[in-house]
């Protein structure tokens, strides 16, 4: 991240009172009520763990108690299970800037990861290095080492700020998440895409803490592949599915290395040869977890609420700029409030760069982040010293981002935090 990111003119403190009128301003309000949120918690955690949407128990219910209880396997058919991954898929799609027929939802993110990265390798024969960020999620760093042993290739960690550096005919794909995970800082899609394509390079996105919380133009920006998990701002819940892209021009070229029998081009002819779907259905692998796609339906539905205006691509305009208004107040009390008790805003200011998160680094930030758990703020720890916090516009307030800000100052004033019960540590941080 360039020293820019932490120079900007710091903003005037904010006011609980000027939250309360943002609140009733905010168009995206009753969006709130389609979410199950428990009382006396501010969950600042969205962009690990969505918020239940409430019309998912009714619609898990009727899928065990009716499609399954009642249908059995004529569910395939008669309930749409065969087709859901490429429903949800296109769905997706309308979320990440993609026309139909080219995102598919199933397994995981790691799996989808693996199947792009072999693809575009392929798609790029003689070429033999692939460029990763050394702060991408482990997994993204983890599944290149893998694919480069597995097909003799070298990895090359680098930051997309110094792409140019290393961009040459050796490269065949160059894998980037659009938002840093630990830093929420942003990248430029479009200029980085465009580099990787004038090495002649492919490019690989991956949108897992992006797609739902701003808007993503993969069509537009000639994006090869992406990939990304359904869990965080999409709200499908817990290990949901996660989706890859495969742009239209690759496909009947592309030749993905997890040939299950769900990607066969006549999957219940049974033949015993692969041959792949002339579509984004040879994406497809095994059985797809129909509990979880259905859980992320319910999950997708919200994005199509009247409220987020009249359509998928202004409902997505209006979810960015609550995120940017929710972050820069909590940046404003930060720098107001908490710089003087060692905190450093590690996100990026410029809306251009910025995600949907604000990433505070601190001594104790461990212990920080359990004592606010403690009093009802629920937010995330990174290693080795950042306190992470989340914000969902589909269900956060600005009176929440400026509560929680106040209960964070305190816990640090009071020092709460040196209580030896938060400084237990427990599998998951």
């Amino acid at each position: 991240m360039s020293s820019d990111a932490l120079t900007d003119v710091a903003l005037p403190a904010p006011s609980r009172a000027d939250a309360e009128a943002a609140d009733r301003a905010d168009l995206l309000a009753p969006v709130l009520q389609r979410f199950q949120l428990p009382a006396g918690v501010i969950y600042l955690d969205g962009n690990s763990l969505g918020a239940a949407p409430v019309a998912v128990t009714p619609l898990i219910e009727d899928v065990i108690t009716r499609q399954w209880g009642q249908d059995l396997i004529t569910s395939w058919n008669v309930n749409g299970w065969w087709e859901l991954p490429a429903r949800l898929g296109d769905e997706v799609g309308a979320l990440i800037g993609a026309a139909a027929g080219q995102v598919v939802c199933g397994d995981s993110t790691s799996v989808q990861l693996f199947q792009a990265l072999v693809a575009a390798c392929r798609l790029r024969p003689g070429r033999t290095v692939i460029l990763t960020d050394g702060a991408n999620f482990p997994t993204d760093q983890y599944i290149a080492d893998s694919v480069g042993r597995l097909l003799g290739l070298q990895v090359i960690r680098c930051p997309p700020s110094e792409l140019a550096e290393h961009l040459d005919e050796r490269v065949a794909v160059a894998s980037f998440s659009l938002v840093d995970y630990r830093t929420g800082e942003l990248f430029d899609a479009a200029t980085v895409t465009n580099a990787v394509h004038q090495a002649g390079a492919l490019m690989l996105w991956d949108l897992c803490h992006a797609a739902g919380a701003l808007p993503v133009h993969l069509d537009a920006i000639e994006a090869d592949f992406a990939v990304g998990c359904t869990y965080k701002y999409l709200n499908g819940g817990p290990g949901a599915p996660a989706y890859i892209y495969l742009a239209q021009r690759h496909q009947a070229r592309a030749e993905l290395p997890l040939t299950g029998w769900n990607g066969h081009r006549t999957p219940f002819a049974l033949d015993q040869d692969y041959q792949p779907a002339e579509s984004i259905e040879q994406a497809r692998i095994g059985t797809p977890p129909l509990l979880s796609l259905a859980a992320l339906g319910a999950g997708l539905a919200v994005f199509a609420e009247p409220e987020l205006c009249s359509g998928l691509t202004s409902g997505l305009d209006s979810i960015r700029a609550k995120s940017l208004a929710l972050t820069d107040l909590a940046i404003a009390f930060a720098d107001s409030e908490l710089a003087a008790l060692g905190v450093e805003v590690v996100t990026p200011r410029s809306h251009e760069r910025r995600g949907s998160q604000l990433s505070l680094r601190m001594e104790h930030a461990y212990e920080v982040c359990q004592a606010l758990i403690g009093r009802g703020v629920i937010g995330d720890f990174r290693a080795p010293d950042l306190l992470r916090l989340g914000f969902t516009p589909l269900y956060l307030r600005h009176v929440d981002v400026h509560d929680a800000m106040t209960v964070l100052a305190d816990v640090l004033a009071s020092k709460s935090y040196l209580d030896p019960a938060y400084a237990r540590r427990a599998a998951v941080t």
